[in-house]
């Protein structure tokens, strides 16, 4: 792994660059809220570690009442499961008996762990279980329900209540429940919009409860929701958990949805951490270059956002990022710092080793961004 940029102690403007930063106050502050509304609300918040990667995040969202994280892949789960992280979802499909060998490995390897896996397969269900059967490992396991995301997920109460007779008629895997996430409401930008989706999820996952129900088959879990809709499923009297991420660091494209003032604000804590390395100025054009472009950030939901009045991105490539001066704003000269706010954190964070974390413009800690490259 390559060097850290910063060492506890050092002054932000001392940090090498580009660099990825979280601010300690602000992060702090989108975890309590979090936490706070979920227990108002009496459901259960499993914070999505895709978001961040990092085991020290996740410590901290656990220790502050989270029951545990969710993780995307296998080789995710492997890193926060071996870092004493004891309760996992894998809020996605496995498929391929390399892979699930490997999660029936994880789960006997740390017998103390509850580790979940998505199902949207009847066929692949009974593989899990004859898998964890030779391997003599336990899983939960949780039917998958496409609820307009049209991505994963069975799409009806007969395939749901199916794959969970299967899983309950294996030894070695735990039913749990449903995961319904309405991931393409998150981005929606109307609160209005946000809300129908949920309600129109909860009513689809409401109707498979009751069929496994009559199927007499309890269904412990109806877990979903994130950083744009968390708050109408705590709300909707279906979900019981709900698994935001990007909460916790905030992004460009997040900050575009209409806020709700029923629900919590979140402020941006994740930045990244440029240097002007080059000026030009010729006939009112004013341009900055930064060391840092699409290796140190994502541009999938746009270009990063300067945090400082009176600069917009004009160009990104492969090691810079070209600002142009659009009006008042300040003066910059050679080797100043620039903070930027990513247009997506997800990608963003897998894109560095290191999150350097400051309080108050003072290097607190230097975490390993654990998981990255964790992609299979």
């Amino acid at each position: 792994m390559p060097p850290a940029p910063a060492r506890v102690g050092d002054a932000l403007a001392d940090v090498d660059t580009p660099a990825l930063i979280l601010d300690l106050d602000k992060f702090e502050s989108n975890l309590r809220q979090m936490i706070n509304t979920t227990r108002a609300a009496g459901v259960r918040v499993r914070p999505h570690a895709k978001s961040h990667k990092c085991v020290a995040i996740a410590r901290r969202q656990v220790a502050a009442g989270a029951v545990g994280v969710c993780c995307q892949k296998v080789s995710e789960a492997e890193v926060f499961v071996a870092e004493g992280i004891a309760d996992v979802l894998i809020t996605n499909e496995v498929v391929g008996e390399q892979k699930l060998y490997r999660l029936a490995e994880l789960a006997r390897r740390y017998p103390n762990a509850r580790i979940g896996v998505c199902v949207d397969d009847v066929g692949i269900a009974r593989q899990i279980g004859a898998i964890c059967q030779k391997e003599d490992a336990r899983l939960d396991v949780y039917v998958e329900l496409d609820v307009g995301q049209n991505r994963c997920g069975v799409i009806d109460a007969s395939s749901a209540v199916a794959i969970a007779k299967a899983v309950v008629a294996s030894p070695k895997l735990t039913f749990m429940g449903l995961h319904a996430y309405a991931g393409s409401a998150q981005h929606r930008r109307g609160v209005p919009e946000r809300r129908s989706a949920v309600l129109a999820a909860a009513r689809k996952a409401d109707e498979v409860r009751a069929a496994f129900r009559a199927s007499d088959i309890p269904c412990e879990v109806i877990t979903g929701g994130g950083t744009g809709t968390f708050a109408y499923e705590a709300a909707s009297g279906v979900y019981n958990e709900v698994q935001p991420g990007s909460f916790a660091l905030m992004d460009v494209d997040y900050a575009r949805n209409e806020p709700d003032p029923n629900a919590p604000r979140f402020e941006h804590a994740l930045f990244v951490l440029a240097t002007v390395m080059s000026l030009r100025s010729a006939e009112g054009n004013e341009r900055a270059t930064l060391d840092a472009g699409l290796k140190a950030f994502s541009t999938d939901s746009g270009p990063a956002l300067p945090t400082f009045p009176g600069w917009q991105v004009r160009s990104v490539s492969d090691e810079h990022t070209v600002l142009h001066r659009t009006g008042h704003g300040p003066q910059v000269k050679l080797g100043d710092k620039a903070l930027l706010i990513p247009g997506h954190c997800d990608p963003t964070v897998n894109l560095h080793d290191w999150i350097v974390a400051i309080r108050k413009g003072v290097v607190e800690a230097v975490w390993p961004v654990d998981a990255r490259g964790a992609v299979f």
